[in-house]
């Protein structure tokens, strides 16, 4: 039997946290193990009940969710952080997945796009809300973006396994999509970011933005 989706959830308006409680709790392969009101207590939540995602708000007392991204990479590093937050603003974007989230969720979306995010990133992939990757792409610019220097070009499988990553699929899910083994997409995306000089997820989102992939979706 597989083990269900252990979420940890930290906003700090009550009745966005019961709403989304609820949300995540009707998933049948998800539970929510704790709850907090803001992001010192959620680092300390998470240190003790071991959750596999952490849905925290942007805007939080105590410890913001950018700093608390921070700590619970330090202290909990196996922990997936998923920030969610009403605020279409993509001054955060950067520094959230430079600290280590794994995506962003405006509150107004749909319920469906919480629950593929938490899907997505306990996956191990990175997953960005389809509403704001056009103001993203305003705000990132060829001289936001050129501290990675990408050079190379990629065969039109490589092409397809990174634009699946960037879209937040699993190795095992694209595998699927693709009629590949799951070995043969690790392949392709080591081959990949070897040829684009990339180093990291932040540098497979930052390409996809570039790009516009994430507009495709």
């Amino acid at each position: 039997m597989n083990k269900k989706i252990r979420v940890l959830l930290a906003d700090d308006h009550e009745t966005v946290r019961d709403g989304i409680r609820a949300i995540i709790d009707m998933q049948p392969d998800m539970e929510v193990i704790a709850a907090t009101s803001d992001g010192r207590t959620a680092v300390l939540e998470a240190q003790k009940a071991h959750p596999d995602v952490a849905v925290m708000d942007v805007s939080m007392p105590q410890m913001n969710g950018l700093k608390a991204t921070q700590r619970l990479a330090e202290v909990c590093p196996k922990v997936k952080v998923l920030m969610l937050t009403r605020h279409a603003d993509d001054s955060y974007l950067q520094s959230l997945l430079s600290a280590g989230a794994m995506g962003y969720v405006l509150k107004q979306s749909a319920s469906a796009e919480l629950v593929h995010a938490i899907r997505a990133v306990v996956a191990g992939g990175t997953y960005l809300d389809p509403s704001i990757t056009s103001k993203v792409l305003r705000g990132y610019t060829g001289k936001a973006i050129s501290p990675v220097a990408y050079t190379g070009s990629l065969t039109d499988r490589e092409l397809e396994v990174m634009k699946l990553i960037a879209w937040g699929y699993s190795n095992k899910e694209i595998a699927g999509r693709l009629g590949l083994s799951v070995k043969t997409v690790e392949v392709h995306k080591s081959n990949s970011m070897k040829k684009l000089n990339m180093h990291s997820r932040v540098d497979i989102v930052k390409y996809a933005l570039l790009k516009g992939w994430l507009q495709d979706n």
